[in-house]
């Protein structure tokens, strides 16, 4: 009797248990009113829609450096360290939860205008204010409309989970949380599908661009922006949809002859304001715009320095609430995501060298981040288990080395790899061969990082300040990709990278120059690779002395 089918069953049947257990028990659990918060998760998935038009357009049209670039980033990245106090004003205000919508989308839509009108109109818009202005404008505005549509999306998925079953019967506490678990996934799907449909638009907008001029381009550009103004739309749709379904639900209650007061709305009692965060967060903005608006040498780690010393302090009494191991523990794994997420990136200048060198157009970058969004999305089902079943630890040291081992390929690119393997190979294994297969292998593990890392907030949050302590949590981890952004900004000041810029003449302005970014990816691939595997042997080594 031969053994061999033994192995392709198994696989088999555990493809039909992950298939089951993975996929189909999502689309058992839906609900209906887990659709409006989809809706804002989605837009916020469609929000990378500009983002090559984006990278082409400073390259093309303005005379921005990578360090500026970076610390413009760091900008960007203030609201999302200010999403605690947010979504406290959301809570206080619940019911009036649609304006801060729509207040978002206003803010998002103005952005995109003004990306419409520098690619269409530039002439016009520069005769107003400098295209630079414009464009700052612009970058800053969106990520205020972003954080204000996320805060009241996270708190619409608490709405959207009923407690109850259709006779006003309390739902199993197990059977609740399923459904809050399922929400959540269904978000991050919602996140990534529209990444996917991003994806899909720029291949389709981009086909056949490599031929065209750069003023022939703009148009391309503009379209882009355009279909952008889906992003404000989507979500508010949301929200109202929210509302509708909320009427529905109400006159359902009252033909069934149920209790109203078995289906109170979602933050029917406004919470006491907590006043110290209130005024604390006031404080805090103004001495953010005015260190800005002051524009003096060192502004932006003054703003980074006052806004951990104020989480880290938040933390602190939040951490009282929890027993001295989890305290410990708590600690030492925000320590590790922090450094993990702080570690700097080669900033503009690596897509610069690409698009110069390697002659990588808006089509193939646009396919590129189709390949990289379809292979997330399926990379959140195939390492599910794999997330679950390790700790955050253990996944910042299997990141943190598969990071820099597909950095390398870059590195060895820029140091004519690519050459090597192309006379090799016939021109098989090209440039774009190796970025198509580096970016299949790298763009699940995004996501492999980010799920645990929500899971584990989660999960320390003490109940009766679950909402709080995520809160602060999760502006002290997005306050790590502002250390990022800093991070970055420093390594290309010490290593200049610049890209052509020509004036409307033809003349240049400031020539190409490549030659240091081989030592920015050294470096780069080298602080991500030693930083977080040190800070992971820093905690263990102190846990284990502890526990002696």
């Amino acid at each position: 009797m031969t053994t061999r089918p033994v192995l392709p069953l198994r696989l088999l049947l555990a493809l039909r248990l992950w298939w089951k257990d993975d996929v189909i028990e999502l689309g058992r659990e839906w609900r209906w009113s887990f659709l409006p918060p989809l809706m804002v998760y989605l837009a916020a998935g469609i929000s990378g829609l500009t983002g090559i038009a984006g990278t082409f357009f400073v390259k093309e049209y303005l005379d921005l450096s990578a360090a500026f670039l970076a610390a413009l980033g760091f900008w960007a990245g203030i609201p999302w360290a200010l999403k605690m106090p947010l979504g406290h004003l959301v809570d206080l205000f619940w019911h009036r939860k649609a304006f801060f919508v729509w207040l978002g989308a206003a803010l998002i839509a103005a952005s995109m205008l003004i990306m419409i009108g520098l690619t269409s109109q530039r002439d016009a818009m520069a005769a107003l204010w400098p295209v630079s202005y414009w464009y700052v404008l612009s970058v800053l505005l969106a990520p205020l409309g972003y954080v204000l549509q996320d805060v009241v999306a996270d708190a619409m998925t608490v709405e959207a989970v009923p407690t109850r079953d259709e006779n006003g019967e309390p739902l199993p506490e197990a059977q609740v949380k399923l459904m809050h678990t399922t929400l959540q996934t269904l978000g991050r799907i919602a996140i990534l599908g529209g990444g996917v449909l991003v994806s899909i638009a720029n291949v389709l907008v981009f086909s056949g661009s490599e031929a065209l001029s750069i003023e022939e381009k703009a148009p391309l550009y503009a379209r882009i922006y355009e279909l952008a103004l889906l992003i404000p739309l989507v979500s508010v749709s949301g929200v109202m949809l929210a509302s509708l379904l909320r009427r529905l639900e109400r006159r359902r209650h009252a033909r069934l002859g149920l209790d109203p007061v078995l289906w109170p709305e979602f933050g029917t009692e406004a919470p006491a304001p907590n006043w110290p965060l209130l005024w604390g967060s006031l404080i805090f903005v103004v001495f953010t715009l005015s260190m800005g608006l002051l524009d003096f040498p060192g502004n932006q780690e003054v703003i980074f320095v006052g806004s951990l010393a104020v989480i880290l302090f938040l933390m602190r009494r939040l951490m009282g609430e929890l027993s001295p191991n989890a305290r410990r523990t708590l600690a030492g794994t925000a320590l590790v995501i922090f450094v993990f997420r702080a570690t700097p990136t080669a900033g503009p200048g690596l897509t610069w060298w690409m698009i110069d060198e390697l002659a990588f157009d808006q089509s193939f970058l646009a396919k590129l981040s189709l390949i990289g969004s379809v292979l997330t999305l399926a990379g959140l089902f195939i390492f599910r288990r794999f997330m679950a079943e390790r700790s955050i630890l253990d996944i910042v040291v299997i990141l943190s080395v598969i990071g820099a081992l597909l950095s390398l390929p870059y590195l060895g690119m820029y140091h004519g790899l690519h050459e090597w393997t192309s006379q090799m190979t016939n021109g098989v294994v090209d440039a774009r061969f190796i970025a198509i297969v580096n970016t299949a292998v790298e763009s699940p593990l995004g996501q492999v990082s980010m799920v645990p890392m929500l899971a584990w907030i989660a999960h320390s949050a003490p109940q009766h300040l679950k909402a709080t302590f995520f809160a602060v949590m999760a502006s002290f981890t997005n306050l790590a990709l502002s250390a990022s952004e800093l991070g970055t900004k420093y390594l290309n000041t010490l290593f200049v990278v610049t890209r052509e810029v020509r004036a409307p003449d033809g003349t240049i302005l400031v020539p190409a120059d490549y030659s240091q970014l081989g030592m920015l990816l050294t470096a780069v691939i080298a602080i991500g690779l030693i930083a977080p595997l040190a800070t992971v042997y820093h905690v263990r080594r102190s846990v284990r002395l502890q526990a002696q």
